[in-house]
């Protein structure tokens, strides 16, 4: 159901949520955000006692100092890719929808925060806020903590604001669209063997919550009403979306699918997983590796390091010849043009198309 149009001379207040990241490279700044991150039960999903002893004996002593280094691969000198993208987003969606609209960026864990985003937008005026979690597909550990803490921070204003929150968009024709147009050029570019779409991976234990997810192996291959939410159905549609969006009709030689990558701890996670499916790839005989990562919005440590570097160096000792990795949509005007669309489609502004003559 869509909300009424903005008749009032007070902004409506679109809050873009992302994940977060240190403030530098540095191991300090390092540390203090994974203690952060890591310290939410939704994010570590056990025993409060094992996750502190998990955290502070095991992952802070050795991880910080590792994945500094890796951050210092991936630093520009504006600052933190992730937080780059999402200022030239919130910039762009904002230019899209004019002054009625009070466009702001903040992230779940670090800067810029929720609180002092949502308080400058009340000072600002705003008594709505349209929160967008730039998250395509559905995790607790993501979607339902951000979302969770936007709306506990609202709850700490001294008068807290009407806050709506709009919903996945794994799918939806204009997030496809966007990505579809980080691909294309690529896929010209290079007779490519294999499209991999790389998902970030979570716990098992996390997706078996969704009722009846994991009971046999072709279980997320769709969705249906039970698996509304379920993460690894999600990334399978995406592909299925952006697959039918980018193939020709023969399909020719290029195969594609999916995997997921950045295991955490030594529990099952979700498969398959994207550094074992590396291997299977060439002993099938590919050799020319195209990967996309549509499970974020905005290219971070995880694409630009993870995949980017050591995957990429993965697949060339193994002994493949080509390897690119296709940008996240990032802020492109497709996906701005998107973000604009829910807002106006929420708020009950028409667009600019349908508002011509």
């Amino acid at each position: 159901m869509h909300g009424k149009a903005n008749t009032s001379e007070t902004p409506i207040g679109v809050l873009l949520l992302n994940l977060g990241t240190p403030d530098s490279p540095s191991v300090r700044d390092v540390r203090r955000y994974l203690r952060e991150f890591l310290s939410d039960p939704r994010v570590l999903t056990m025993h409060p006692v094992v996750r502190w002893l998990l955290l502070n004996l095991v992952i802070l002593p050795r991880r910080p100092r590792a994945t500094a280094s890796a951050y210092s691969k991936i630093w520009t000198e504006a600052g933190s890719p992730l937080l780059i993208n999402g200022r030239k987003l919130a910039l762009a969606v904002g230019e899209d929808l004019g002054s009625d609209f009070q466009v702001e960026l903040a992230m779940r864990y670090q800067k810029p925060a929720i609180r002092s985003t949502l308080e400058r937008m009340q000072q600002a005026g705003a008594a709505r806020v349209v929160v967008i979690p730039l998250f395509p597909q559905y995790s607790e550990a993501a979607t339902g903590s951000a979302v969770a803490k936007a709306e506990e921070e609202n709850q700490q204003l001294a008068i807290p604001m009407d806050l709506t929150t709009l919903g996945d968009f794994y799918d939806d024709a204009g997030f496809i669209e966007a990505q579809t147009e980080t691909i294309r050029p690529l896929l010209g570019a290079k007779a490519w063997d294999h499209i991999l779409f790389s998902y970030h991976g979570l716990p098992e234990s996390q997706i078996r919550r969704v009722p009846g997810c994991l009971s046999d192996p072709e279980c997320c291959d769709g969705i249906d009403h039970g698996r509304l939410r379920c993460y690894r159905a999600q990334c399978f549609a995406t592909t299925r979306a952006l697959w039918g969006a980018l193939a020709p009709e023969d399909g020719g030689s290029l195969t594609h699918g999916s995997s997921f990558q950045s295991r955490l701890t030594r529990e099952p996670w979700i498969k398959p997983y994207t550094d074992f499916v590396l291997p299977e790839l060439y002993a099938a005989g590919k050799r020319r590796l195209l990967v996309v990562c549509p499970a974020f919005a905005a290219d971070n440590l995880e694409t630009l390091e993870e995949v980017g570097i050591r995957l990429r160096e993965q697949w060339a000792q193994l002994g493949g010849k080509d390897f690119d990795l296709a940008p996240c949509v990032n802020d492109s005007p497709r996906f701005a043009r998107a973000v604009s669309d829910w807002v106006r489609a929420e708020v009950g502004v028409p667009s600019p198309e349908a508002a011509a003559p």
